[in-house]
């Protein structure tokens, strides 16, 4: 071997320890970013400004929210790929974007899978079927009924959505040729027009939703969760009503760039159940209706689950001619 391979390989030799020491200690600095890919005021922004501070004092160091909105969460979430794996740059996954998104579209600037260190679920948003107190449909089965003879339009935040794919699934399994999307450049224009008529039902989730259904403004003909709501009993399961593959949520997970070392990796999974755990974490999480799953999946599981929900919903869209360019 030459003298210069010699003194590189002993260099390598003598960095790899400092390097595996370094991560030992991450992190050393602040801030650490955490990123949410969707405007402040959303369901992203306020779990990630819950965990934020807590993370900071399980860490050590600052933990700083950032939104990066744009694209559907998209901008934000290629920008968290792009980033060093180096413990400073964390994302607040979204299934809007690791799932639905891949699912519907041509191409992603990223692969949700590969291009990502997939930490663990933190809660997950159930989906609601909502119509306003007035309308006539009481139930999902008359709803149905009614998008099997003549047309009923359904609201979501756009086309390609969770919201959207849900639809869909109940026009398939459904059997109703009639249940017609209207796509909205937000949630909040579609429950507009479905309080005042425009439309007959929104798909959305329960989120932002609970403060109306209390009131009794909205009534949910049904919800997506596997078993009622302890906070909303009222409200049937799809599956309770024949209506099984309409089970499923928005979940929300803590990602990272992929090839994140080792003990960065442990360290953040260790914090993901302590945090859930966190008396005003939870409290905070069930007046949302968003709700930790337990046990928490987490790691390889947490990608295999992503795996298959992204097939899942890309053979529905796929089934019904969903594609967004």
């Amino acid at each position: 071997m030459k003298r210069r391979d010699l003194l590189a390989a002993g260099a390598a030799t003598l960095a790899a320890p400092a390097v595996v020491m370094a991560q030992a200690a991450w992190p050393t600095r602040g801030p650490i970013k955490l990123v949410a890919q969707f405007p402040p005021g959303g369901l992203v922004d306020t779990v990630s400004r819950l965990m934020a501070p807590h993370l900071s004092m399980a860490l050590g160091q600052s933990v700083v929210v950032e939104n990066r909105p744009g694209a559907g969460g998209i901008i934000g979430t290629d920008f968290v790929a792009k980033q060093p794996a180096d413990g400073y740059t964390l994302l607040v996954s979204h299934a809007a974007v690791h799932v639905y998104a891949a699912a519907t579209r041509r191409t992603l600037p990223f692969d949700p899978l590969a291009d990502f260190t997939h930490l663990g679920m933190l809660c997950e948003a159930p989906m609601i079927l909502a119509v306003r107190a007035q309308s006539p449909f009481q139930t999902l089965e008359q709803y149905v009924a009614a998008a099997r003879k003549q047309p009923v339009r359904y609201g979501t935040s756009g086309i390609g959505s969770a919201n959207h794919l849900f639809g869909e699934l109940l026009k398939i399994e459904g059997k109703a040729p009639e249940h017609d999307h209207v796509p909205y450049q937000g949630s909040a224009p579609a429950m507009q027009d479905l309080l005042g008529g425009q439309i007959d039902g929104v798909f959305d989730p329960i989120t932002t939703n609970v403060a109306a259904l209390k009131a009794g403004s909205l009534r949910a003909l049904a919800v997506s969760t596997p078993k009622r709501l302890a906070a909303l009993p009222n409200i049937p399961t799809f599956a309770e009503l024949g209506y099984a593959k309409l089970t499923g949520a928005q979940w929300l997970g803590l990602s990272a760039p992929k090839d994140l070392p080792a003990p960065m990796v442990q360290r953040l999974s260790a914090l993901i159940p302590e945090l859930l755990a966190r008396p005003d974490v939870a409290t905070r999480l069930e007046e949302l209706q968003t709700l930790p799953r337990k046990p928490t999946v987490m790691g390889d599981a947490f990608v295999q689950m992503v795996r298959g929900e992204i097939d899942t919903w890309r053979s529905v869209a796929r089934t019904s001619k969903v594609e967004v360019i």
